[in-house]
């Protein structure tokens, strides 16, 4: 019997993201672990009493030893637990989305997203992608050619993805919106959709974007800031797309050095969190920014494979879900640090300093690469797109973990 191995390119590729984002943040984060440790200091000092430089580096680094260990711990899952588990999950993490809008926090967002439990905080909406995941890889592989019907395929998909979408709405958390949405489209892609059915979702969400453009003000502001970024404004609704352009275009080609950026002081809102890719671009330059967008590709070429060489459809449309949960994340908050999208507030997945977001993903990792142990990539794949049957070519359908 064969010994089976996890994808080993993945995870290098994730541990590199982690220790980028580790070093990054131990260099952009002194200014605001100054303000956070010693806000009351006029002219704080390392080296005064109370102030602490590296209190995000500690923070993170205890952050991303948590979630290393629980996605080292999920790789050893059976992938067959979750999808046991699914329903349970996603019922429990509904609970929370809407226990956030009654007893949530904001902390110094407008958006309401986070719980505290024993003065730590909790964002169920991380947690609420990988609950959706599972979710809807159970959901279509039980559907099966139902799934490419109008009555039981694509409105039941829209009400199940309304359903998680509504309370994150309500927060309002955009980005993660926009993001889960996203994971949904492709995970209902390759389960076997009508492009007709998603061409029909397209409308119907384009009008709903719409009506919150027009109709909430925080959005109408966002999407303002994003149209009339090269009028030079001064306001706070475009500051954080103008000072993250500065920061990327201040970097150059080689960059200005690690702890030489100046938008982090102050001026960059968030450097260590949303925006850290643009503070990054300003200390490291284009070139070697250029890396991290490469190592994202890289992931989703790895995770996609993995996912067209699954075993079974469940293990297919988790693994295809969790790699758009990272590619699609990344490249909104690429695009959003160089002015390409309007600011929604989104993490830089393994990079940005926020403990749900790294914890959850990296459990999402887990379970990819525990897929990926039974992944065959050496021959032909039977169970592509459309494919209603999984099949392994030398054990049969269904191989059991």
């Amino acid at each position: 019997m064969r010994k089976l191995q996890a994808d080993k390119t993945l995870l290098f590729l994730v541990i590199g993201l982690l220790l980028f984002g580790l070093i990054m943040i131990t260099s952009i984060g002194v200014p605001k672990s100054i303000q956070l440790t010693a806000p009351d200091i006029l002219y704080p000092n390392c080296g005064d009493n109370g102030v602490d430089c590296y209190y995000l580096f500690k923070n993170h680094l205890i952050r991303m030893l948590i979630g290393i260990f629980a996605m080292l711990v999920v790789s050893k899952i059976a992938y067959r637990f979750w999808k046991k588990s699914a329903v349970f999950i996603f019922g429990a993490t509904l609970v929370l989305l809407f226990l956030v809008l009654i007893i949530g926090s904001q902390f110094t967002t407008f958006a309401k997203s986070w719980i505290v439990i024993f003065n730590t905080s909790l964002q169920p909406t991380e947690f609420a992608k990988l609950a959706l995941i599972f979710y809807l890889a159970y959901w279509f592989e039980k559907k099966n050619k139902e799934i490419g019907t109008l009555q039981n395929g694509f409105l039941p998909f829209c009400i199940v993805t309304g359903i998680i979408l509504l309370p994150i709405v309500l927060q309002p958390d955009l980005g993660s919106t926009l993001v889960i949405a996203g994971i949904a489209v492709v995970m209902y892609f390759v389960a076997g959709a009508k492009f007709s059915h998603i061409a029909l979702g397209a409308l119907f969400a384009g009008l709903i974007a719409m009506v919150l453009i027009t109709g909430v003000d925080r959005v109408n502001e966002r999407f303002q800031a994003f149209m009339n970024q090269n009028e030079n404004c001064r306001e706070d609704y475009c500051w954080q797309t103008e000072q993250a352009n500065i920061a990327v275009g201040t970097g150059g080609f080689w960059g200005k050095g690690l702890t030489q950026g100046v938008q982090k002081s102050f001026w960059l809102p968030q450097a260590s969190d949303d925006f850290i890719f643009a503070a990054s671009a300003e200390e490291l330059g284009f070139l070697r920014i250029f890396v991290v967008v490469l190592v994202y590709s890289l992931i989703g070429y790895r995770g996609y494979t993995i996912s067209a060489n699954a075993p079974d459809r469940f293990s297919q449309l988790t693994a295809s879900g969790i790699t758009s949960w990272i590619v699609i994340q990344a490249f909104m908050n690429i695009s959003i640090n160089i002015g390409l999208l309007p600011v929604t507030g989104l993490t830089l997945p393994f990079v940005s300093y926020g403990g749900s977001s790294l914890v959850a993903t990296l459990i999402g990792v887990g379970v990819l690469l525990q897929i990926s142990k039974y992944a065959n990539t050496n021959t032909p794949n039977t169970n592509r797109r459309g494919n209603r049957r999984s099949y392994n070519a030398q054990l049969g359908p269904y191989r059991r973990v």
